[in-house]
């Protein structure tokens, strides 16, 4: 009888793990939109915080926010989120420039947004290192950094600095300039992103939690411990002119004559108010950039009426007008000082004319592209000394229109020995629009950075006079002649931020670099030893 012969089992095989398909592109992008969505968001809220709704509690809102939505991505999807935010952010921020057209618009505010996708790719990658609300906080000035330089000679509008000129941070612009109050303002929102998952965390989250709010409120508060000094042993009468204009918008000027004929005008009636003792006689005017809209040098009849106004009224007059350059192919943007006995005296050149707006860039090839660049029928010529000039008893420091953006350019004429910052500016093509709002909130932090009084001269507003800490004195309305009398201090010391000059802005600009550095050479270490990089969408918030 034959025996039951047990078949063979086969050996089963080890169990492989095999990786999760990836999900398709299609997928990815459906999955993202959350994201992009909420950054778009914070990029609006950021936007909001600025003038002329000045809601800058909303700043460190939004700059949390998308501190957490780049949190633990790859760089790759943090320069996505960056540009989600920024290019809703500058569109909103920079609508003003839609008298010029939407394509310059939406131009300018594409170029300024990839400057934040940089941005959103840095804290991506910095998110995986220790401590990085410092490194994020580094990122925001390194950010702010390049874009104030970059091109053309950079477009410093929409720091965070500049949305936050009336609030707790303000005074640390006396101790670091805008960099340091962007700093400050950048800390106090990565901090707090730091502590929002962990207040649901194990038992210590909360504690860490804590500690971070804390230094977040710290960060906030403690622009309250810094001095703002504002007595001087001077002081100066001071009258401020604004015109006003025929038109608002591109062809502000009217026919020739009509602006300067305002401000001469307003200049004659405050002369028959002193004669006639309703007002007290200034020691100097202030007439606002472009002022005149011709060249005095050239047209007799402007010069003329300007040494009409300016001998009624018996003052040194600051003039702003616009003259033929040197190679009589160009034109210079000039304040100039004008006598009422002697006439046309010292003259400071605009240094930082507009690309587009005040010279045209690749003109040959731009101009067959784009027929509106035709207008600008002459390139400004850059002047090459600062605005420090004797007006009277009061020696200035005169800066003109956007030029009160670059930190630089003020600080320069305070280090040469500005006692007032001036400010001449016409804001007549954006009226109505913020931009002058904006402006006059740049003014107000350059105040508190230097410790000067600053007087701003608009041809259609926004005209005000700022006390050296910040606080508007008083202020014009817009598309209306005005006059502004006040006595300001002409102070001589100089804030610890005009000693120090931009090496707080180059420390903290370099160190969010080296953060970068980090990870990059992190990363190469980590494949080189064979190690294998974590995936992003891996991984887990962990309580550390």
């Amino acid at each position: 009888m034959a025996l039951p012969v047990e078949q063979e089992r086969p050996v089963a095989e080890p169990a492989v793990e095999r990786p999760e398909a990836r999900p398709g592109r299609l997928a990815r992008i459906r999955g993202g939109l959350p994201r992009t969505g909420l950054a778009v968001l914070c990029g609006l809220l950021l936007a909001a915080a600025f003038p002329p709704y000045d809601l800058w509690p909303l700043s460190i809102l939004a700059v949390a926010g998308l501190s957490l939505l780049t949190r633990g991505r790859t760089a790759r999807q943090g320069a996505w989120t960056g540009f989600a935010f920024g290019l809703p952010f500058f569109l909103w921020l920079l609508s003003w420039l839609r008298v010029i057209g939407l394509d310059a618009t939406i131009g300018l505010s594409v170029v300024e947004a990839l400057f934040i996708a940089a941005l959103g790719a840095g804290l991506a990658a910095t998110s995986r290192l220790r401590a990085w609300p410092l490194w994020a906080a580094c990122l925001w000035v390194t950010q702010e950094w390049a874009r104030d330089r970059l091109p053309l000679g950079g477009f410093p509008w929409g720091r965070l600095a500049f949305a936050n000129t009336a609030s707790p941070f303000t005074p640390l612009a006396a101790l670091g300039g805008a960099p340091l109050v962007t700093f400050a303002v950048a800390l106090a929102a990565a901090l707090l992103a730091w502590a929002a998952p962990r207040l649901r965390g194990p038992r210590r989250a909360p504690r860490a939690a804590a500690l971070a709010g804390a230094g977040a409120v710290t960060a906030l508060l403690a622009g309250y411990v810094v001095p703002v000094p504002t007595a001087a042993a001077d002081t100066v009468k001071v009258a401020v002119i604004q015109g006003n204009v025929p038109n608002p918008g591109m062809d502000f000027l009217g026919r020739p004559m009509m602006v300067l004929n305002n401000h001469a005008s307003a200049t004659e009636r405050l002369a028959a108010d002193i004669a006639a003792g309703r007002a007290e006689r200034p020691d100097v005017v202030i007439w606002p950039e472009n002022s005149s809209d011709l060249d005095p040098f050239s047209v007799p009849e402007a010069h003329q009426r300007i040494d009409q106004a300016v001998r009624a009224v018996g003052v040194p007059t600051l003039v702003g007008t616009l003259v033929d350059g040197p190679d009589n192919q160009h034109v210079q943007n000039e304040g100039i000082v004008w006598d009422p006995t002697t006439g046309p005296g010292a003259s400071y050149t605009k240094q930082h004319p507009v690309p587009f707006g005040e010279y045209v860039p690749f003109r040959d090839q731009l101009s067959k592209v784009i027929t509106r660049l035709q207008r600008v029928a002459r390139d400004f010529y850059p002047g090459t000394h600062n605005g420090v000039m004797q007006l009277g008893p009061a020696r200035i420091g005169d800066v003109i229109c956007f030029e009160v953006a670059y930190d630089e350019i003020v600080r320069d004429t305070v280090n040469q020995g500005g006692r007032v910052l001036v400010v001449q500016t016409n804001n007549a093509t954006y009226a109505k629009s913020g931009q002058p709002d904006q402006q006059l909130a740049m003014s107000r932090l350059r105040a508190v950075e230097h410790g000067r009084a600053v007087l701003i001269a608009a041809t259609s507003g926004i005209s005000a006079i700022i006390a050296p800490d910040g606080s508007v004195v008083s202020r014009t309305q817009e598309l209306t002649p005005a006059e502004l009398s006040a006595v300001v201090p002409l102070r001589d010391a100089r804030t610890v931020a005009d000693k120090v000059g931009a090496a707080p802005e180059w420390a903290l600009a370099v160190a969010g670099l080296l953060a970068c550095g980090a990870v990059v050479v992190g990363g190469i270490r980590r494949r080189r030893s064979g190690g294998t990089p974590v995936e992003a969408e891996s991984l887990t918030p962990v309580v550390q």
